[in-house]
């Protein structure tokens, strides 16, 4: 079970998907939620282009002060009243950054999030070879 967990290859598929689609920044950092006016964004957010989510935007991102061409981690949200998981991408951020979003998701008792890091990703033993 080891070798599938936080290997290279999945990192690498997250990356592919995230480059290709590019992003849009929809809410700046500091700017209010439109419908929760107590939730200020802690970071830039947006959402990738072309592609598919929960939400009929795209995949959600929240841009950090860093590199932009780079996932620091996912966050992963688990919404009792819409009835939905859904996963969030994590680009620029420091650690400060990813616990403010953190903090952000995590203001109701409706919504819970966790953050899965990107961390030091390996390939799997079974990814060595093209012959299974």
């Amino acid at each position: 079970m080891k070798d599938y967990e936080n290997n290279s290859y999945f990192w690498q598929k997250v990356e592919t998907l995230f480059l290709s689609s590019g992003f849009e920044i929809t809410r700046k950092k500091g700017d209010v939620h439109p419908v929760f006016k107590n939730l200020v964004y802690p970071t830039d957010y947006g959402h990738m282009k072309d592609t598919k989510s929960v939400s009929d935007e795209g995949v959600t991102v929240y841009a950090g002060s860093g590199n932009r061409s780079s996932i620091s981690a996912l966050v992963i949200a688990a919404d009792i009243l819409a009835k939905e998981l859904d996963v969030k991408i994590l680009v620029g951020c420091d650690e400060e950054e990813e616990k403010d979003v953190l903090h952000f998701l995590n203001q109701t008792d409706f919504q819970k999030t966790v953050l899965i890091r990107r961390g030091a990703s390996q390939i799997p033993n079974w990814g060595e070879s093209d012959i299974l």
